[in-house]
Parts: C-alpha cells; sequence; structure tokens
C-alpha cells in the first residue's frame, strides 16, 4: 500500500487560506506574527524568537519589529481572541522579506516548503489588491464620465421642475384700450 498523507501529518500541505488569514495590515505593512508562523512551520514560539535572536543581524526593522502593547490589544480585538497564552512581551511582526529571511535562520524541509507557501500567498494577495485598485480606478473614471453627460439632462429635468415666473400684473389704473 501507498503511503497517505494525514491532516496531521509534517509533510501536509497547508492551505493557502490558512496563511493568508494570518497576514496582517500593521503600520501600513504587510505583515505575519511570530505565533502564526511557528504554527506553520511547526516550531515553538520560543524557539523562532531564539532563532531570530541568535541572528538578528539578519532581521533589520523593516523586516522584522516588535508590535507595541496599544497594537497588540487592537489586534486581539479585531481577531476576537481574548488573549495569547498569557506571552511576556509584545509579539514579534515579520515582513514578506522578513518570512524569507526566515528560511534561512530555520534548517528543516518543512520551513522550506512553508516559506515557498507563504510567499505564493503574498504574491497572491498584492495580486489580488493590484486587481481591485484597478478596479476602483475605472470606476471612478466610469462615474467621473457619466456625471459630465448626465450633468446636462438633470440640469434640463431642474429647469423643467421649476414653475415658471407667474405674469406680473400692472398696479395702477388700466384702460380698456
Amino acid at each position: 500500500m501507498g503511503k497517505h498523507r494525514r491532516a496531521g501529518s509534517k509533510n501536509a500541505a497547508i492551505p493557502s487560506e490558512r496563511i493568508t488569514r494570518a497576514i496582517f495590515l500593521i503600520r501600513g505593512q504587510k505583515v505575519m506574527l511570530d505565533t502564526d508562523l511557528a504554527a506553520l512551520y511547526g516550531v515553538d514560539t520560543g524557539a523562532l524568537n531564539r532563532a531570530v535572536r541568535r541572528n538578528r543581524g539578519r532581521f533589520p526593522d523593516d523586516f522584522m519589529f516588535q508590535l507595541s502593547s496599544q497594537e497588540t490589544e487592537r489586534l486581539r480585538c479585531q481577531i476576537g481572541i481574548s488573549r495569547w497564552g498569557g506571552r511576556r512581551y509584545q509579539p514579534y511582526a515579520f515582513t514578506e522579506q522578513g518570512v524569507a529571511m526566515l528560511s534561512s535562520v530555520l534548517h528543516s524541509e518543512r520551513a522550506v516548503r512553508v516559506n515557498i507557501e507563504i510567499m505564493r500567498a503574498f504574491v497572491q494577495l498584492r495580486q489580488m489588491l493590484s486587481s481591485h485598485a484597478d478596479l476602483a480606478r475605472k470606476l471612478e473614471a466610469l462615474e467621473n464620465k457619466y456625471d459630465a453627460q448626465f450633468k446636462v439632462v438633470f440640469d434640463a429635468i431642474r429647469e423643467l421642475m421649476t414653475p415658471p415666473e407667474p405674469p406680473r400684473r400692472r398696479i395702477g389704473f388700466v384702460s380698456d384700450d
């Protein structure tokens, strides 16, 4: 019999929806949190962060940053989670470049496979955002075009809706001539 992959197996594929749900917009950047990344890589969050600390030079501020307590609280409210397992420190957020750098820090086949899937998810997200931006621009152009065309129609309708001025009656003596 051939080998079958179980859902909990180390070699099981990671659904792209799971990855895209773990991408957040923080400080104007698309990021993934250390807890989500650790779960995807199949390692403890502490182990992931220790590997990052041992290689801190590979993670400049534009690759990784620590959330403020206010950002963490906002994120908890947004996600609907009451707390993250009693962490003693604020979570770390990894940008797309930071996630790519993690593959050089975590030395496992799973880390490589997960990184590939995460990079695909970031690319897919970028493409979706780009297509939405294009659609928004086209819609705005249509609105501007049709607003200008219909302005004439609306002006004509308003003119028709305006009651005519009543004829002025002369005041004073009127002759029958």
